[in-house]
């Protein structure tokens, strides 16, 4: 008899692995073949391992999926913290839209994007998905890193950094899909709509059609603050939500973004259309926007993932994070400490994050025939022990800083807290000298 051969073997672990059943593996051992999870197994006391070319020790430590967030412009790491503690509409048409006139730049956008890869592979996220202007750039450097990404070009009816002719902005974003449909196995393309107060009925209609016709992911910022639902009320009668569904916005492949001022009838609207949502916690709070009724779209069974949003309104890409703040927030609000258990938040930063984003048969679980996204998070450590239960432990102990190895479809891309793909120091320098420009407030 022939002993099984697996390309990497990751084992002395407990494997966490979200799937259907929550099932926690003590003595964990996974089997990686192509880049596909061949098996999730216990290994005996004294077994010998497997035959394999690549082999990890866990060191007894969390072996689990790799996060996925669901909402980010990873660009915008380059914005971080320039301007803080403003509300919304001024944060956003005084100082972002300003800034991203003058300073991104295709070179600017590829350093960016890197520095925000680098932030979210040392802090175990493998997946994420967001939009941005000059995706092209955005997409390209994603590869580079090694992520696995849905990556959308920006729409809006204002001049745009690679876009200066807003009646161009569709056709921009659907050539951009067709140039990376396919093109890379880690990258999914898709249009991101601004939002419904800065494209015009029928941008948002042209862009969803384009959406459809190329079969991929459409998104949106919706809902995010009070003044954006009243406005709506005022000027088309209905809420948001209502709003975009009564364009034939809303479908399976649509992606609400934020979505904090809904209420029953919206919620049930998005069950029924089947719309999936990204909860953005820290930059709700940090915006003050509000606190979205979570509990009640997992209620309804809509698929709900977590997102950082952009480093410019977080600040950071740490999804540990965001899984605490989350499972705390929603317990203060109803007041209830069951509400969002460690599980469920877990869940959302997971296997419902990557279903939420229409990668649910790829990624988000640690079982065969899902893509080896996965993470070994180093419990030795002080604030770390003792544990007794793992979801608990995840969701409100563990930190990004915790994670020791990051593998994406098979690919080492972290290991011993160190960067295989990305240059660290170059990426940092990189930054710097873009950060000087943007103080001296002109491009070099």
């Amino acid at each position: 008899m022939t002993r099984d051969h697996y390309d990497l073997i990751i084992h002395n672990g407990t494997a966490v692995t979200v799937n259907e059943h929550l099932d926690i593996v003590e003595g964990a051992l996974i089997g990686v073949q192509k880049g596909v999870i061949a098996t999730v197994t216990s290994r005996p006391a004294g077994a010998a391992l497997p035959d394999a070319a690549v082999v990890i020790d866990a060191g007894g430590g969390i072996i689990m999926p790799g996060l996925v967030n669901t909402h980010t412009h990873l660009p915008m790491t380059l914005f971080r913290g320039l301007a803080d503690d403003l509300p919304l509409d001024v944060w956003l048409n005084e100082h972002m839209f300003p800034v991203e006139s003058q300073f991104i730049t295709p070179e600017n956008v590829k350093w960016g994007t890197q520095l925000a890869c680098l932030e979210m592979l040392l802090s175990g996220t493998t997946t994420c998905c967001g939009g941005y202007f000059h995706e092209e750039s955005v997409a390209a450097a994603v590869t580079l890193a090694g992520l696995r990404a849905v990556l959308a070009q920006g729409v809006i009816d204002f001049p745009a950094p690679g876009v200066p002719d807003p009646a161009l902005n569709v056709a921009h974003a659907s050539a951009y899909v067709e140039q990376w449909l396919g093109r890379e196995a880690n990258i999914t393309p898709s249009i991101f709509c601004h939002a419904p107060y800065t494209c015009s009925g029928e941008t948002l209609v042209a862009a969803k059609t384009a959406a459809r016709e190329k079969g991929v992911l459409f998104q949106i910022h919706v809902a995010e603050t009070e003044p954006e639902r009243l406005n709506s009320l005022k000027e088309h009668g209905l809420t948001p939500v209502q709003y975009l569904d009564g364009i034939g916005l809303l479908d399976e492949n649509t992606l609400l973004v934020h979505a904090v001022w809904t209420d029953h009838e919206d919620i049930e609207l998005m069950r029924t259309r089947k719309v999936k949502i990204s909860h953005n916690v820290e930059s709700n709070m940090k915006l003050a926007a509000g606190i979205a009724p979570v509990p009640d779209f997992i209620a309804a069974g809509i698929a709900v993932g977590l997102g950082t949003d952009g480093c410019a309104s977080n600040n950071d890409l740490d999804l540990f994070a965001e899984m605490d703040a989350a499972a705390k927030i929603h317990k203060a609000v109803t007041r209830d400490p069951t509400t969002l258990d460690a599980a469920t938040v877990l869940k959302m930063a997971t296997r419902d994050g990557a279903r939420a984003i229409g990668l649910g048969d790829v990624t988000g679980s640690l079982e065969p025939g899902k893509q080896a996204d996965l993470i070994v998070v180093n419990t030795d450590r002080p604030h770390l022990v003792p544990m007794y239960e793992p979801h608990s432990h995840i969701v409100y102990t563990m930190r990004g800083a915790d994670v020791n190895t990051v593998v994406v479809g098979g690919k080492i891309l972290v290991k011993d807290r160190q960067p295989v793909t990305l240059d660290q120091e170059e990426i940092i320098a990189r930054i710097a000298d873009i950060a000087d420009q943007i103080r001296k407030g002109r491009p070099k």
